[in-house]
């Protein structure tokens, strides 16, 4: 482990109080060992935290929650597993009650996310050694969009991120951010830094201002002997990312600030890198890491338990020409659950009948298409394993009625019983909903014209008559795959970003049948009330597009002796198996769907009339 103490300066001179405490001799009136303790366990919060909750922490936890106290901004860029979740928790309850009349603000890139911090400290509470935190806990509220709980009068509170807009109306004095990675930077310039500009107590501050001035003035103190106020704190963790993304311009700009003298702000920093070789044997299990090791690509296993940034993906699509693909949150399209009835979509989908959990991921997605530019924006996306047959129906329906669907493709593996599945169903029957296919052998360039004719002649949006059902030749695999590749080069199929503004709350209220729509394969949110499950639905489909990216990233090409090329996953994540395994499902739906994009604007722009095959000539006397 390297420490580098770098060129700030602490706000204040700590004294030793440990040191203070042991050169006591004597008695010790009630007063002054009532603030003794309170300095002694401000210093000391691995005793403070054994004491009020039972909880004996690693060092490694220590020295971050001792950070966290003494710091104005924190950053950690912990491995996978190292207890983010649980440290955060550990600092916000201790920060609660030792500094009585703070408000500490918990935000993720989802509210899901935001309560497990929550939950942490609501389970710590529970144990039978937290008697005395449990005292000092006052009231817990959980509401839709706002879980509290106040510690006398202290409150930790986690929200939805959404678009920010919330968030102005609250005077944190501690931003906790978990998945910092996730945080979307115009959110974070906007509306996470303006909050340490913010200070609590600001009639007080200037009382004992003036009044220290006037000391000053008469001799009776020093400018260097002034009260120093606490600054407010932002509070981030985060795996590693990509160098070219916006947590490492974070990261720099501390380093920066911490190394160079120069550039000293008046604040202090701290950096924490844990990679799993800094957590105790106690926390990980070894066999977890050999199968991490094993089933990852090195430059995955490097950020996500080296705590390591690295730079763009090895496989066939590369993140940084994803990245440049992905729509800023708030400067454009962004997700949506409920499409406008003017806008076009074609919905792709990949099928998977497994019921295992362990399954192949059954995808769905939608692409926004825009007919001046012949781009597309992928809005709206849906991958369940270990799901019945009915639930994707269900969705598969929602879809259909929700969005102006103008076509659908499909893997014909699958694909052909799924679709006669939906018109057999009683939920399609009951909405009035059926499906017609369409054929036309498409992959004959010097026929190409001529089928896309047959095609455009056998479609009909107002039957629904719009389904194409592709067979996946390796000849077509590979020009599919190189397609969507040049999509990314050339900007022309793009990923939405997350909803914010008017968007996030118009997409909030929008009618929904959240209640008959399963979406998350283990949704402890399920039985939830509306309200609540339809912030989950929106904030989803943002974690949705980062799938996406994910599964496109590590996919890598092949080519076997007779020259036939592959796209697969790496083959030590083809070996994975159980409900966590790495699938590819998304990427697949978006091959699908980018071609079929493709297929349909070649198909608009086609100048022959949509003239019927089956039409009959009639001779009129």
């Amino acid at each position: 482990m390297a420490w580098e103490t770098g060129k700030q300066k602490l706000h204040r001179k700590y004294k030793d109080i440990n040191k203070h405490i042991l050169e006591k001799e004597g008695f010790i009136e009630e007063g002054e060992a009532k603030i003794l303790l309170y300095k002694f366990l401000r210093e000391n919060p691995s005793f403070a935290c054994e004491l009020f909750t039972g909880v004996k922490l690693f060092p490694f936890q220590h020295m971050a929650i001792k950070a966290m106290m003494e710091s104005d901004y924190f950053l950690g860029i912990w491995s996978r597993g190292m207890s983010k979740s649980f440290s955060t928790g550990v600092f916000a309850l201790l920060d609660a009650i030792l500094n009585q009349g703070v408000q500490i603000g918990i935000l993720s890139k989802s509210f899901r996310q935001s309560k497990m911090i929550f939950k942490k400290i609501e389970d710590i509470a529970k144990s039978p050694k937290a008697t005395f935190f449990a005292q000092c806990i006052t009231r817990t509220s959980k509401m839709n969009d706002e879980w509290v709980m106040e510690i006398g009068r202290s409150s930790i509170r986690a929200l939805p991120l959404g678009d920010g807009e919330k968030l102005r109306g609250f005077r944190f004095q501690r931003m906790i951010i978990d998945e910092l990675l996730l945080m979307p930077e115009k959110i974070y310039n906007e509306v996470i830094i303006p909050f340490l500009s913010v200070v609590e107590n600001p009639t007080e501050r200037q009382e004992v201002y003036d009044l220290e001035t006037q000391m000053i003035e008469q001799g009776k103190m020093k400018e260097e002997e002034r009260k120093r106020w606490p600054n407010n704190k932002i509070i981030g963790l985060s795996s590693a990312s990509y160098k070219f993304e916006y947590l490492y311009k974070i990261y720099q700009k501390y380093e920066a600030l911490i190394l160079n003298e120069k550039k000293q702000d008046g604040a202090h920093r701290t950096i924490m890198h844990f990679s799993y070789d800094c957590a105790p044997d106690q926390l990980y299990d070894q066999s977890l890491i050999n199968q991490s090791r094993s089933t990852m690509s090195d430059s995955q296993f490097d950020r996500e338990f080296g705590a390591i940034f690295t730079d763009d993906s090895s496989g066939y699509f590369k993140v940084s020409k994803m990245a440049a693909c992905t729509i800023a949150d708030g400067e454009g399209q962004s997700v949506e659950v409920v499409g406008n009835p003017k806008d076009e979509y074609i919905l792709a989908f990949d099928p998977s009948w497994s019921e295992s959990e362990s399954s192949d991921d059954f995808a769905m997605l939608l692409i926004k298409l825009n007919r001046d530019t012949k781009k597309g924006t992928v809005v709206h996306s849906y991958a369940l394993s270990g799901a019945s047959l009915k639930t994707h129906i269900k969705y598969m329906a929602y879809v259909l009625t929700h969005f102006n669907i103008v076509a659908v493709v499909g893997d014909y593996n699958g694909g052909v019983q799924f679709v006669n599945s939906c018109n057999e169903s009683e939920i399609f029957k009951r909405k009035n909903l059926k499906l017609g296919v369409i054929e036309a052998d498409l992959d004959k360039s010097k026929d190409y014209d001529k089928n896309l004719r047959r095609l455009k002649n056998q479609y009909n949006k107002s039957e629904k008559k719009f389904v194409f059902l592709r067979k996946p030749t390796s000849a077509w695999i590979r020009v599919a795959n190189e397609s969507l590749q040049s999509a990314f080069d050339h900007k022309r199929i793009f990923f939405a970003g997350a909803a914010m503004n008017d968007d996030y709350n118009n997409q909030r209220k929008s009618r929904v049948p959240i209640d008959q729509l399963k979406f998350i394969r283990n949704d402890v949110n399920e039985k939830a009330g509306k309200g609540a499950r339809m912030i989950d639905f929106v904030e989803h489909q943002k974690d949705m597009m980062d799938l996406i990216k994910v599964q496109c990233a590590l996919i890598q090409i092949t080519t076997s002796v007779q020259g036939t090329q592959s796209f697969d996953l790496p083959p030590n994540l083809r070996k994975q198996s159980g409900a966590d395994k790495a699938r590819k499902d998304s990427y697949s739906a978006l091959v699908l769907g980018n071609w079929m994009m493709n297929i349909f604007y070649d198909m608009e722009s086609d100048d022959i009339s949509n003239t019927q095959t089956t039409f009959t000539p009639m001779f009129i006397s």
